[in-house]
C-alpha cells in the first residue's frame, strides 16, 4: 500500500481528535456541565473536519488525478460517494 504524502499530519491530527474524545469521556463520567462537554465536542468535530480536508486533498492530488487521466470512472464514483457520505 502506498504511504500518502501528509500520512504524519493525518496521524497527529487523529491523535488530537482522540485525546479530546478521551477528555469528554472523562468528563461525562464526572458529570461535568453540558455546556463544558459540548465545547470539547466541538473540539473533537473540528479536528475530525480538518482530518478529513487533508486526506480528501490528497486524494484529489494524486489517486483522482490519476483516475482522471486512466478515465478510471469507478474511483471517480467512489470518491463522490465519500464525499457524499463525509457531508
Amino acid at each position: 500500500m502506498e504511504k500518502h504524502a501528509h500520512t504524519r499530519a493525518v496521524l497527529n491530527r487523529m491523535s488530537r481528535a482522540i485525546g479530546h474524545l478521551a477528555s469528554v469521556k472523562e468528563m461525562v463520567a464526572e458529570g461535568r456541565e453540558c455546556s463544558e462537554v459540548l465545547i470539547q465536542l466541538s473540539a473533537v468535530r473540528a479536528e475530525l473536519a480538518a482530518v478529513s480536508k487533508v486526506i480528501l486533498k490528497d486524494h484529489i492530488d494524486h489517486c483522482i488525478v490519476d483516475a482522471v487521466k486512466k478515465e478510471d470512472e469507478w474511483t471517480i464514483e467512489r470518491l463522490k460517494e465519500a464525499v457524499d457520505r463525509l457531508l
